[in-house]
């Protein structure tokens, strides 16, 4: 896993990394009857479950001193090397988090090894962009298309593997990537960028260049003449999924 990218940009991640319950809601749905899980990459635990039994794996120490102490105890391991008996939680769950592995067919038959049940990934389709940050980013594409694994890939898990659209609330409380784009705005605020790993990836000369022609095309009022079609809608595909893989 490469969240070492972590130790760096986390360190306020809760100020603007809130769980929607909206995800939240369709993340728990997807897990199932499971009654134990792992939480692969969990970072401050936004979307864990309350009702069952969650054993945290983060590689993040920035990140795990961030989590409430309501929450069960991290663990600190990666998905290559999940550090968990063989078979001894029903279900893997993994929240934006899949980019940042170094191995994802090691990290897949990790989960293989420790789930006997399911895994559930919120992830995002590098083939389906981030709608009109693209227009402002170009880089988010060639980005995304090498760090996200195409939904393809997680047929590796085997069983039977479905893709889910979630589609994104224009409130979501979730500041990650593609959550503001009816709030262009936040995009300006180097603060909510500082917790978005997609901007702290991308070259400082790509990310400038791209503030600059929003900042400049919001003041214009262009860019709201350019997407005036999206801003009385209350939910958006960005391109977020919900990877099911069932074991048994």
């Amino acid at each position: 896993m490469t969240d070492v990218i972590y130790e760096q940009i986390g360190r306020e991640y809760g100020s603007t990394r809130q769980a929607d319950p909206r995800i939240s809601d369709a993340i728990r749905l997807a897990l199932g009857d499971a009654e134990s899980i792992v939480n692969i990459g969990a970072g401050a635990g936004s979307y864990e479950p309350t009702d069952i039994a969650v054993v945290p794996v983060e590689p993040s120490l920035t990140m795990i001193r961030q989590r409430a102490e309501s929450l069960a105890p991290a663990v600190v391991g990666v998905a290559e090397e999940l550090p968990l008996a063989s078979r001894s939680v029903d279900a893997a769950l993994a929240v934006l988090t899949v980019h940042h592995w170094s191995s994802w067919p090691r990290a897949f038959a990790e989960i293989r090894r420790v789930a006997r049940k399911r895994a559930v990934f919120f992830t995002h389709d590098p083939t389906a962009g981030f709608a009109w940050l693209d227009d402002y980013f170009s880089a988010f594409r060639t980005d995304s298309t090498r760090r996200y694994p195409p939904l393809a890939e997680f047929n590796a898990l085997g069983g039977q593997v479905t893709s889910h659209p979630v589609l994104i609330p224009a409130d979501c409380t979730d500041g990650f990537t593609g959550a503001y784009w009816r709030r262009p705005d936040a995009y300006l605020d180097p603060t909510i960028r500082a917790n978005m790993s997609t901007f702290a990836l991308l070259s400082t000369y790509a990310v400038e260049a791209g503030l600059r022609a929003l900042a400049r095309d919001l003041a214009s009022r262009t860019w709201q003449h350019r997407y005036a079609e999206i801003l009385d809608l209350p939910e958006l595909d960005v391109g977020y999924r919900i990877v099911l893989a069932e074991f048994a």
